[in-house]
């Protein structure tokens, strides 16, 4: 009887195998289950069972399994199994040695050899890795080894002899989806990204379901900035593997460069989420929030990213980024510093230290740290435009304003694609058509505008597109001037000018700022309707305290309750020109009164607030647009300035040479708006009380 029982369970265990090799494996597993019911040591089967629960991913019973056989007879290839399946589980150290195992055993067993060189490099010890790859491929060469033997050339950042194997082991299987995805990597390194997003398309083309391939390729599409094709992947790696935090992690940094903040916000969230040790995804939210004005959440963020990764690149420049949004020049000036010792020759660095040594008001050193990075980067456009802000702020015109063209090369920056020749000067413009147009915000264009009329007086005809909401104020510039709104249709023109590089056209010089005001002017019938509204009575003062909500506006803005002593000066009238002004934002104490609901709530934008100035006394404000509507109307207007203004309000005068009736107040240390509206307390006290005031508009005894 005993010789028909053997032969039994050798016809199942052979018809089990022949399953497995067919792949059936749950047939296979169920009759292996059978034959070990019946001879629970059965080395063979207990092996074969292991490395179906390998293959399917169940490392733990494969683990299991394999050591039940190993524990009946220890083979190379059973250890060799086992070394596979603790690899699943990550389990690097323990298959490293149940590798070491088999060889020991077998010391020539190539495929042994091969998979230790991954255990290597998964356990950081690339050098080993190569040693055992090569080992491999002398005794014989396969597509494995070649691909281990290019992932240890690339971890130890050789990587055209990475590509080199890479290439080997694609030449002997070129369906080796791993060997395309690691070429793809390590030409990225080499700086290849049209070669590499070409290995990654192989790849796909052989694995289309693989997130991993997807977000690869997305990566490479961003390199080449492909943004649009790059979310794309991204998006498709996200839908095949939403737990892939990664791919949340590049999908905010390409919605980030199409600057959609909030929504490369929630991506970063998303990946954190799913991975809350993830340090990029920290550090890269925080510079989103920076964006978004969040400073305090994005010193945060970026600080856990340092927690989380102390040498990670990068952050010391963005904890300084946010620091300098929180008003703290000296902190981020400490982490530039560190960002600068971390990476000295990196441009960027240089530039941000330069922009916090400016807060500071330390003109020439911040001079000096962009002229570092221009050094290290002839082109680098935010050195060298910010470079010309401080040669601006200083009054050193000829020099900087051919260096604030680089405004032109900063994203977002995008040059309109114009008909006929840039303008900057050099040609006779007279019998021309000059087409000028507004780029950059609403103060900007007000303040500027004046050149448009320049430009008609040198004999030009001027077509001037400015944004919509400030076409029917400038149409009062000139008659002979046609305003139009960006993307009407405007003509045809011989020379086209940005307005903002029309001074340097002009060569504008300190001495020689066009200041003749007014040369804006308010509409007759709004005059009209609001003089009746607002009366003769008291000393009419408008306020402004809240410029555009945004990273520009850091610092400049003055809180509201300043202007109260203000309200204490008898005879004193406080009117909002604020825009959306409302009894929730005035501190119950301070009269000021307000508008209505219908003052600028038109397409139009400060038509109301022209003919409200017309009648007011004074307007006092923080740097706004209204400050450039108020100068160019020349009604007597007194600005609060923070210790490092805007370029245009110069260094260390009370005067502007752009509006001569404008009168500047200046912070002497930053943040200090007592000490600025202490100065304009004391220079109004006198002002209304003074003899001879007759309350009539515009009627302020010289100073």
């Amino acid at each position: 009887m005993l010789p028909e029982v053997v032969l039994t369970l050798e016809t199942l265990r052979e018809h089990a195998i022949a399953l497995h090799r067919a792949g059936r494996f749950a047939e296979a597993e169920r009759i292996y289950a059978d034959v070990l019911r019946q001879n629970p040591v059965d080395f063979d089967v207990l092996h074969l069972q292991g490395v179906i629960a390998q293959q399917t991913g169940r490392y733990e019973r494969a683990v299991e399994l394999i050591g039940r056989a190993i524990s009946v007879r220890a083979t190379a290839g059973a250890y060799l199994s086992l070394g596979q399946a603790l690899m699943g589980l990550g389990r690097c150290a323990e298959a490293l040695a149940s590798y070491d195992a088999a060889l020991g055993l077998q010391p020539d067993l190539p495929i042994a050899l091969s998979c230790s060189a991954a255990a290597l490099r998964e356990l950081g010890r690339p050098q080993e890795a190569l040693s055992h790859a090569d080992a491999a491929i002398a005794l014989q060469p396969t597509t494995d080894a070649y691909c281990h033997r290019g992932a240890a050339l690339r971890d130890l950042g050789r990587f055209a002899e990475a590509v080199a194997s890479f290439d080997q082991a694609i030449a002997m299987d070129a369906r080796c989806i791993e060997a395309h995805n690691y070429r793809g990597m390590a030409l990225q390194q080499l700086q290849r990204p049209v070669e590499a997003l070409a290995s990654f398309d192989r790849a796909l083309a052989l694995r289309p379901q693989s997130a991993e391939l997807h977000n690869n390729r997305g990566n490479m599409l961003r390199q080449l900035r492909r943004t649009s094709e790059a979310l794309a992947s991204f998006e498709r790696a996200i839908a095949l593997q939403p737990t892939f935090a990664a791919a949340y992690n590049n999908r905010g940094l390409v919605l980030q460069a199409l600057q959609r903040y909030r929504e490369a916000a929630s991506s970063y969230e998303r990946a954190l989420a799913l991975q809350p040790d993830f340090a990029e995804a920290h550090n890269n939210l925080g510079t989103v929030q920076c964006e978004l004005g969040q400073a305090a959440e994005a010193l945060d963020s970026c600080t856990r990213a340092l927690q989380l990764q102390p040498r990670m690149h990068g952050v010391h420049g963005n904890l300084g980024n946010a620091l300098r949004d929180l008003e703290r020049p000296e902190e981020a000036l400490s982490q530039y510093e560190l960002a600068v010792l971390e990476a000295p020759h990196d441009a960027d660095n240089h530039c941000h230290r330069g922009n916090a040594l400016f807060d500071l008001k330390l003109i020439p050193d911040a001079v000096a740290s962009y002229e570092r990075a221009i050094g290290l980067n002839p082109t680098h456009a935010q050195s060298l435009f910010n470079k010309s802000l401080c040669l601006l702020l200083s009054g050193e015109f000829a020099q900087g304003l051919p260096l604030y063209e680089w405004r032109k090369e900063i994203p977002p920056a995008v040059a309109p694609s114009l008909p006929g020749a840039a303008w900057l000067g050099e040609t006779d413009i007279s019998g021309k058509t000059l087409f000028v147009y507004a780029d950059q915000a609403l103060g900007d264009t007000i303040q500027f505008s004046r050149y448009a009329k320049l430009a008609e007086e040198r004999g030009a005809r001027v077509i001037f597109a400015v944004q919509p909401q400030l076409r029917e104020l400038l149409t009062g510039l000139s008659s002979a001037i046609r305003v139009v709104a960006p993307g009407e249709q405007a003509g045809g023109f011989d020379y086209h000018c940005a307005l903002m590089s029309l001074p340097l056209a002009f060569r504008t010089t300190l001495a020689a700022v066009p200041a003749a005001v007014p040369y804006l002017f308010a509409d007759p019938l709004r005059v009209a309707k609001w003089r009746e509204r607002i009366g003769a009575t008291g000393f009419k003062v408008g306020i402004v305290w809240q410029g555009s909500r945004n990273r520009i506006d850091v610092g400049r803005s003055v809180p509201l309750e300043m202007f109260a002593r203000l309200a204490t000066i008898p005879g004193v009238r406080l009117i909002s020109l604020q825009k959306g002004d409302g009894p929730s934002q005035r501190p119950k104490d301070l009269v000021v009164e307000v508008l209505g609901d219908d003052f600028d709530a038109g397409a139009q934008a400060f038509l109301d607030s022209a003919a409200v100035m017309t009648h007011l006394d004074l307007v006092i404000t923080c740097d706004t647009a209204l400050a450039h509507l108020a100068g160019a109307l020349g009604r007597p207007t007194w600005i609060a300035l923070k210790q490092v203004p805007d370029w245009r309000w110069l260094l260390d005068r009370a005067d502007s040479p752009w509006y001569p009736s404008v009168r500047l107040f200046r912070q002497s240390r930053r943040g200090d708006w007592d000490g600025v509206f202490a100065a304009i307390h004391e220079a109004l006290a006198p002002l209304v009380q003074a003899p001879g005031f007759s309350g009539r508009p515009g009627q302020l005894p010289e100073r």
